[in-house]
């Protein structure tokens, strides 16, 4: 099979050559490119040493940060290239990097240090597709497999834990059976591996169209990473309202909200506060009332630990908050909820309530669905009339509380502050005469207090 390689690869791969040296693109973006994807970047291996590189792009900027593992990166027309040399792996003893690097001649022995069968093909146009572990074949069948022994890969680097679920995830290909079983008896290696490193690969792993199935094949990995995932696993929930037990209504949640690594954060941690809050009533009815808090909590101890930047936690943990809150659509609870989570996250809130809801009992999904529609019209009308969610959105401003005799201050912040209240809770419109009133009863109902007092 024909690859096209960009002009520039070409250039590389050409003046390699020149030198006396082999070169092909390889790993992910023939990968991509033999799916008909359009690779994010190219990378190339080649026969010659670092410093022989070097030698044959003398007239091109370089970098050589990456140099002590055969390294380089060419600039051309300020796009960079890395360039490494073909290279066998010493041990390593961190489970992540080798201790050491071998340069070799031999573009087999690099190809078979590599993760993934369909990662570890090259591509030269005048030799064509190098597949010496059945990468195409396993592209064509759709399969992640480890390149040799896969005990011995994740050995090696504890992260392809990770990665392997992130291309399944992303392609849907089912992992193949020893690499799978590999998987799940090398899952702790995982606690090898630095915080961050994780959280990307989660970000990239629920980017994916099919990581639901794989968070309930895999459950036990998301519980090395996340230990507080763990007390969800097959825990029943004895409630009309569900079919499935917590975890399991965990991955139907995350499938409803399938490549949107935010919401399927989100839809992670929603209920991961119920097992601490179950409780049975006497009718045998389970019940988890306040989980969102608890379940906010833990969401955000994890993705803490997890490094997890900070714009995330503003958007998954008041997600998660309020995932449950609203039990009457009306303009006063939509309301409410519009200041405090602002047009984005309230949209995004109801993709969260229906990824919930489908994933509960399919009996009651056509009320639910209802509600929620009729909450999101009620949403768009109140974005739609610019209504009142927020004290610059009020009809009065501090200037006009002054006139009043309200010096600026804790006291006049308190009183705009109590009449969003009143304008939030639907006691009062907004409207300056009106507000002024409410601000004048209030400021006289104070004065007579204090009096009162002395």
């Amino acid at each position: 099979m024909k690859v096209k390689l960009p002009e520039k690869v070409n250039l590389i791969l050409r003046t390699l050559q020149a030198g006396g040296y082999e070169a092909y693109a390889v790993g992910g973006c023939i990968r991509d490119a033999l799916l008909g994807r359009e690779p994010h970047d190219w990378d190339v291996c080649t026969s010659a040493l670092p410093e022989e590189t070097m030698a044959c792009f003398s007239g091109y900027p370089i970098h050589t940060v990456g140099i002590q593992h055969g390294t380089v990166l060419v600039m051309i027309d300020q796009e960079g290239f890395e360039i490494t040399t073909y290279r066998s792996d010493g041990d390593y003893s961190d489970h992540r990097h080798p201790d050491g690097v071998t340069f070799v001649r031999s573009l087999r022995e690099d190809l078979a240090r590599r993760d993934f069968t369909i990662n570890a093909m090259a591509y030269e146009p005048s030799v064509g597709l190098q597949d010496f572990f059945g990468g195409e074949a396993d592209l064509k069948n759709g399969l992640i497999r480890c390149v040799g022994d896969p005990e011995q890969r994740f050995e090696e680097d504890g992260l392809r834990i990770l990665r392997a679920l992130r291309f399944s995830a992303r392609f849907g290909f089912p992992i193949e059976g020893k690499t799978g079983t590999a998987i799940r008896k090398k899952a702790q290696l995982l606690e090898y591996i630095a915080a961050e490193r994780i959280f990307s690969e989660l970000k990239g792993f629920f980017s994916g169209k099919f990581a639901a199935p794989l968070l309930l094949e895999y459950r036990d990995v998301f519980g090395v990473i996340a230990p507080e995932l763990i007390p969800m696993f097959d825990h029943p929930q004895y409630n009309y309202h569900h079919i499935y037990d917590v975890w399991g209504h965990t991955c139907k949640a995350v499938e409803g909200v399938s490549g949107d690594w935010l919401l399927g954060l989100t839809m992670l941690f929603h209920d991961s506060g119920k097992p601490d809050h179950f409780t049975i009533d006497s009718e045998g009815i389970g019940h988890f009332k306040g989980h969102p808090i608890r379940s906010t909590a833990i969401a955000e101890t994890v993705l803490k630990r997890l490094h997890c930047d900070h714009k995330t936690l503003e958007t998954v943990l008041p997600l998660i908050q309020w995932h449950d809150r609203i039990r009457v659509f009306d303009r006063r609870n939509t309301r409410r909820m519009l200041s405090e989570l602002g047009e984005e996250r309230s949209r995004l809130l109801f993709r969260v309530m229906e990824a919930d809801v489908r994933a509960q009992n399919p009996a009651l999904l056509d009320g639910k669905l209802k509600a929620l529609a009729n909450g999101k019209q009620i949403l768009e009308t109140l974005i739609a009339e610019n209504a009142c969610v927020s004290i610059k959105d009020l009809a009065v401003k501090g200037s006009d509380l002054k006139e009043i005799g309200i010096p600026a201050g804790p006291q006049m912040g308190q009183c705009l502050h109590e009449l969003l209240e009143d304008v939030l809770e639907e006691r009062l419109p907004n409207q300056r005469e009106i507000l002024l009133d409410a601000a004048k009863s209030r400021m006289k109902a104070s004065f007579s207090k204090e009096n009162e007092q002395m």
